[in-house]
């Protein structure tokens, strides 16, 4: 965070997925390819479940079950693609990925499956690998 730089609240809905101890995760190729917890913006007068179901399939062309809210974190960031600094408001969901309708419908994604005790190292943001590794712990 720059204490000089105003942000814009950004609140987003992001899963971690696990089937048969490996993890469902999107690799976004731009506008820096880095591997992220699937997930994105709650639109406005969207529901954070909604949100989560829609950019879940989007980013990996999977449908989820069972979402359970089981953290938060924040983060600043800029997002190029909107030309905007914001204050990201994660909620972290644990759900079921259940099936694969089709490829990820957002360009430039595409799901990958990693062990469950290796996809935090693979995650670029740290809240992100903070909650993954504290759900492999809690598996474990």
């Amino acid at each position: 965070m720059q204490p000089d730089r105003r942000y814009r609240r950004r609140p987003g809905a992001y899963a971690v997925l696990i089937r048969d101890g490996e993890v469902l995760l999107t690799h976004q190729a731009e506008p820096e390819p880095e591997v992220q917890l699937p997930g994105g913006g709650i639109d406005a007068g969207e529901s954070p479940l909604r949100a989560l179901r829609r950019e879940v399939f989007e980013e990996t062309g999977w449908s989820i079950a069972t979402p359970r809210r089981i953290g938060a974190y924040r983060r600043f960031a800029y997002m190029p693609e909107y030309d905007l600094w914001a204050e990201k408001v994660c909620l972290i969901y644990l759900a079921r990925p259940v099936l694969q309708l089709g490829p990820p419908t957002e360009a430039g994604h595409s799901a990958i499956w990693a062990p469950l005790d290796q996809a935090a190292s693979l995650l670029a943001s740290a809240g992100d690998r903070h909650m993954m590794a504290r759900v492999a712990r809690d598996m474990a």
